[in-house]
């Protein structure tokens, strides 16, 4: 049956955590003041300093999720809750509280599906020049293969419709689950905002848990898996041409004896010239083929997303953006 949505949406607050007992008491408590009506979850990933401990005093609710990763933490997050609205912060508390409300009020006025608080003096104080780095050139690679949609696709602030949500297939495992997040929007050309929020500093005791390489590598590695998977055409096609350059490479000393000698003297290298273009050749049409399967994928996740509802303009409150509880209807009676 069709979900109905009456005058106030639901909105769940949603914080992996990972060792952040430092932090998250005050991040909920933020959270409350700002949303108090707001259900605010905190999944643990196998903290081992009370961070659990500390969440639940409190007063959010806590589950623990075994699988290490944010990516899998995020996955069990969107499968496990129900809401009309999703925010999503890290614990640590670079990220205010008190944002959130603007973050509600741009998702409903814009009628978004994800909007993402883009990080002021980020690069100022990503911990490490290799993190900052990292940014700049992640960011700028997502524009050139995705497209212009977003300018801080790392951002781990960011507002959600129910839509965006349930429609998510969340494959990744780890810290690249902002990219997969930001390409999805991308590839279904959904409604999507930006706003620009102030990122504060770790305090003392609270210690990142990215590494530059490793993760780099990770995140490196799922932009080819997305371009592979969303855009196969272009992917195949530049691997293609490699391989066409580099039969041309060894064909070319060859065809110029031939012409001036009527002789293959070398016919080793002749032979896998060939064996390179024919392998062009076949990539190339592997990414005809799979663009056409890619775009019918795109379309039936299309056609998923428009099955499902989301709050309106015309449904919720624009002035006020603190949102008053309220009940679904029948819920009492499901209960």
């Amino acid at each position: 049956m069709a979900r109905t949505l009456t005058h106030h949406p639901d909105i769940a607050v949603l914080l992996p955590c990972y060792n952040e007992a430092a932090t998250i008491g005050a991040v909920v408590q933020g959270f409350r003041a700002t949303l108090p009506d707001a259900a605010i979850h905190v999944y643990d990933n196998n903290s081992t300093d009370g961070t659990a401990l500390q969440a639940m005093l409190a007063g959010a609710h806590v589950v623990r999720e075994r699988r290490q990763g944010k990516g899998h933490v995020v996955r069990r997050m969107f499968a496990d809750i129900e809401a009309d609205i999703y925010i999503i912060a890290d614990g640590d508390g670079t990220y205010a509280p008190r944002d959130a409300e603007e973050l509600v009020r741009t998702l409903l006025t814009e009628r978004a599906d994800m909007v993402v608080g883009t990080r002021r003096g980020v690069h100022a104080d990503a911990g490490r020049q290799g993190h900052a780095l990292g940014n700049r050139l992640f960011n700028l690679l997502y524009r050139t293969i995705f497209g212009p949609d977003f300018t801080d696709i790392f951002s781990g602030y960011r507002a959600f419709s129910r839509r965006f949500v349930k429609s998510f297939p969340a494959v990744s495992g780890g810290f690249e689950i902002e990219t997969e997040m930001s390409v999805h929007a991308s590839r279904l050309k959904l409604p999507v905002s930006e706003l620009e929020l102030d990122y504060g500093r770790r305090p003392e005791g609270s210690h990142s848990k990215l590494s530059t390489f490793r993760d780099g590598g990770k995140i490196l590695w799922m932009f080819a898996m997305l371009m592979k998977e969303t855009r196969p055409f272009a992917f195949f096609s530049a691997i293609s041409a490699a391989f066409m350059l580099t039969s041309l490479g060894f064909m070319t000393p060859v065809l110029a004896e031939y012409f001036d000698t009527g002789l293959v003297s070398r016919m080793p290298t002749w032979v896998l010239s060939m064996a390179l273009m024919m392998i062009s050749f076949m990539l190339f049409t592997a990414g005809v083929i799979l663009d056409s399967v890619a775009r019918a994928r795109a379309e039936q996740l299309r056609i998923h997303y428009m099955s499902l509802e989301t709050p309106s303009a015309a449904k919720t409150p624009l002035a006020d953006a603190k949102p008053a509880s309220r009940e679904r209807p029948g819920k009492a009676d499901a209960a």
